[in-house]
């Protein structure tokens, strides 16, 4: 159970871009279509999925004080081979995310999960909170991409979806629009997850005779 959880965990309640307000220079920088998304979260996440499992094998060999500048330099060897992948297999997405992809090297979600998860936990535990955290991200890209091709150019995935009549609105596919944009999904999300929240407390103070008083009742618990 605690293990489904690690990768469960990274999609919703804990997503990098909805929740943490991690990667969010990508995220408004690549997000003009969809496929950028798709393209940048794939390419993220197999790096967070390397970069992890390594870092888990040698959390006991890594010495504490130069931690940081060894987890630097396995994610960059993971994003040096995803971006010569990038290169010769998608040209198109490599062009479409540019300096970006390189610079997953610095990505705050990569990082903050080798020091906050992977060099504390097994292989397989850092294996699915990457693959979890990076669904996450990927998801919120392509959410983000979506309403901006639309919006701001009628397309999807490169297929018309407005009719002709339909003119599309410039400003989403601008940095403006991308702003915009991401705050709204960000304030579902927010929403969404605090509704699940106030529905958790109902149900666990039902029937509780001390649900009036109880002083834990803002934490989701009860007296009894």
């Amino acid at each position: 159970m605690a293990t489904m959880k690690n990768f469960t965990k990274g999609i919703i309640k804990e997503n990098p871009v909805l929740v943490l307000l991690l990667g969010t220079c990508p995220t408004l920088a690549v997000t003009t279509m969809a496929q950028n998304g798709i393209g940048m979260g794939v390419a993220a996440t197999l790096v967070l999925l390397g970069s992890n499992v390594v870092i888990s094998l040698l959390k006991k060999v890594i010495p504490d004080k130069v931690r940081i500048p060894c987890y630097i330099v396995i994610v960059a060897g993971f994003v040096t081979i995803v971006q010569f992948l990038v290169k010769a297999y998608a040209p198109a997405i490599d062009s479409a995310l540019g300096i970006f992809l390189p610079l997953i090297v610095v990505n705050c979600i990569i990082l903050g999960r080798a020091e906050m998860f992977a060099s504390k936990n097994g292989v397989l535990d850092s294996a699915l909170d990457a693959l979890g955290m990076g669904l996450g991200f990927t998801i919120a890209l392509l959410m983000i991409g979506s309403i901006r091709e639309i919006l701001g150019a009628g397309t999807w995935f490169g297929l018309q979806v407005l009719p002709e009549s339909v003119s599309p609105i410039a400003m989403f596919s601008l940095p403006p629009g991308g702003f915009l944009t991401f705050g709204f999904v960000v304030a579902l999300a927010n929403w969404i997850s605090k509704g699940k929240i106030l529905r958790r407390k109902a149900a666990g103070c039902a029937g509780c005779p001390s649900a009036s008083a109880c002083q834990k009742a803002s934490e989701g618990g009860c007296a009894q």
